[in-house]
């Protein structure tokens, strides 16, 4: 099956895994044991109610994430689902683009104008009812 799109458009990898928890610095530490060095960083993304943690694994990044308010997604997923992996998110270069693409696609976009999110990215999610049940996340590097 050939698709109708350029590789200018698409997912080019998995950009990180995030994984909700309910505390943050006791799960660094629980991380930095497992990964054998430190968080590269913090950071708090006041618009989703969150604070985030970022570590390395060879290419590939975990993102941790903590609610900083009970009513913020993170705080909403643990209770109903508990600490584990939240979504995977994906690096594209054009985040609108891929948003069209997918709309069209049949997929659900949670926030059809991209956001600020952590570690300088733009992101849009999809609907997880859409996606088998996990959580999508598109990111685009914030261009200078």
């Amino acid at each position: 099956m050939r698709f109708p799109f350029s590789r200018e458009v698409g997912m080019k990898k998995i950009e990180h895994i995030g994984i909700a928890v309910k505390n943050l610095d006791e799960s660094n530490q629980l991380f930095a044991k497992l990964f054998g060095e430190s968080h590269y960083k913090i950071e708090k993304v006041a618009s989703e109610g969150v604070k985030t943690s970022f570590f390395k694994s060879g290419p590939n990044k975990i993102e941790l994430l903590e609610a900083t308010n009970p009513e913020s997604p993170i705080a909403k997923f643990i209770e109903k689902k508990g600490e584990g992996i939240h979504h995977i998110a994906f690096a594209v270069d054009d985040i609108e683009a891929e948003i069209e693409r997918l709309s069209e696609e049949g997929f659900v976009v949670l926030n059809r104008t991209p956001k600020k999110g952590a570690d300088n990215k733009l992101v849009a999610f999809l609907h997880p009812k859409t996606t088998n049940g996990v959580l999508i996340e598109l990111c685009q590097d914030i261009k200078p």
